[in-house]
């Protein structure tokens, strides 16, 4: 043993000592790597309306502080925070409610950079419900107010992003399924006023509509892909598109930054890959940039030939795009109709980091071939497209989508996630089930792609 350790590299040494403590952090009776879960408060589950993986954000970190948002089995909004570090959360529920019955009726929070609350909630295709809060750190709300008094009727999918100087975005679908257009309203912290950017930034001319995942790098460039769909029915999905603004969004440009005429639509898009309809695409992944402001897409889809959906990383790099096909999963399935649907996987999150030369990654999703449980797969390289596949919690959660602390993994590289078990009828609606534990689930991805983790 005292040869092995001296014959040892210091990379390997480390490597070593890394395992053995990450090794060590323990959930319930199971030794599970890298991992805590933190248990938050008990609430609705009955569908998937807190757990969709396009909120933004479930959880948000303002310097020590993170927050989270949920409905509780009465419907209404919850707010929590905690000190970073501890395990108890002060809960407040609000006196706003929601539609949960409806599973696009989720709730987003931000926190700008004046420390200010903002939320957005219950939004389907209605008018704008949308307050903050009284006083920096609070987590009491004013009233429902107005942000612009533009394009407030018909608002779906509300999205909070925080520019490095503190300001806010929020981008919104004006209109309907199949026939929506991207707004963008930007809150300026120094002012305290809300104004729009773009009525139209992704225009589906009333043919289609753009479905969105987007993000913001530590420079303020603003990163947006999206999948076209061309009516209510999600087999209609088709292709991937690509967008970005370094100038806080009022200029746009594709990734070899040729500049669109806004706005951008269908002719004038740049496609990252062309992908038909009825090829099982799903709309509203995620999306995540690096230090250097590579964009990484993740989402799921069969290719030509394939009868089974698999994951897929698209990412910026070397000035050209580039494809991997992640090809564990092994069952087939469908997707088409309308509404929420019941799928046996989730739509996935993407994160990435830099560790001596490699650009590492993960991607965060939840398989009932896996039995339903918050899984991962981790390359310490992405260029080599090896990839090792975790189980990271050994309970069922259900019909989950992942959502983290964005804020949090681009400041420190803490991941944490939002996590539930919840229930998902097809085609909308909701089961009765009583209420289950919401959790904050802290992890370390990089360390479960060392060689000698276990799954």
């Amino acid at each position: 043993m005292k040869d092995s350790i001296l014959n040892m590299s210091f990379s390997q040494w480390i490597a070593s000592i890394l395992c053995i403590l990450c090794s060590c952090i323990v959930i319930g009776q199971d030794v599970q790597p890298a991992v805590r879960l933190i248990p938050v408060d008990s609430a609705w589950a009955g569908n998937s309306v807190n757990v969709t993986v396009f909120r933004k954000n479930s959880l948000v970190t303002y310097k020590d502080t993170q927050y989270i948002s949920f409905y509780d089995q009465q419907q209404y909004v919850v707010l929590g925070k905690r000190k970073l570090g501890t395990t108890q959360w002060q809960i407040k529920r609000t006196p706003y409610k929601g539609n949960v019955a409806d599973a696009h009726n989720i709730i987003s929070i931000m926190i700008d950079g004046a420390g200010y609350l903002h939320l957005a909630w219950d939004q389907h295709n209605n008018p704008l419900r949308y307050c903050r809060s009284v006083a920096p750190g609070s987590l009491k709300l004013t009233n429902i107010i107005s942000m612009t008094g533009k394009l407030e009727k018909r608002v779906t999918y509300p999205e909070f992003y925080r520019m490095p100087n503190g300001n806010v975005l929020f981008l919104y679908r004006d209109g309907e399924s199949g026939q929506g257009n991207v707004v963008i309203n930007q809150y300026n912290i120094q002012t305290r006023q809300w104004k729009q950017l773009h009525s139209n930034l992704i225009d589906g001319e009333n043919q289609r509509n753009a479905y969105w995942q987007a993000c913001i790098d530590k420079k303020g460039t603003i990163h947006v892909s999206w999948v076209w769909r061309e009516t209510a029915d999600a087999e209609s999905n088709h292709d991937l598109c690509y967008a970005r603004s370094t100038d806080g969004g009022i200029t746009w440009t594709n990734a070899a930054s040729k500049k669109y005429s806004l706005p951008i639509n269908a002719a004038t898009a740049e496609y990252i890959c062309r992908i038909p309809q009825k090829m099982e695409l799903i709309n509203q992944t995620s999306m995540y940039a690096d230090e250097a402001g590579n964009p990484f897409i993740a989402g799921y889809w069969r290719d030509a030939g394939d009868s089974i959906p698999q994951y897929h990383i698209a990412y910026y790099m070397h000035q050209q795009w580039q494809m991997q096909n992640m090809g564990f999963r092994k069952t087939a399935f469908r997707i088409g109709g309308t509404g929420t649907k019941r799928i046996p996987i989730s739509r996935p999150q993407i994160v990435s980091w830099k560790r001596q030369d490699h650009i590492g990654a993960a991607l965060i999703f939840r398989d009932e071939e896996r039995g339903n449980k918050v899984s991962m797969a981790v390359s310490d390289d992405i260029g080599t497209k090896k990839w090792r596949i975790h189980d990271i919690t050994g309970m069922q959660v259900g019909l989950w989508e992942p959502s983290y602390d964005t804020e949090l993994w681009k400041q420190k590289k803490k991941l944490h996630l939002f996590v539930q078990s919840a229930e998902q009828p097809d085609n909308e609606g909701s089961k009765t089930v009583p209420p289950r534990m919401v959790n904050v689930l802290e992890c370390v991805p990089w360390l479960l792609a060392l060689p000698g983790v276990r799954n």
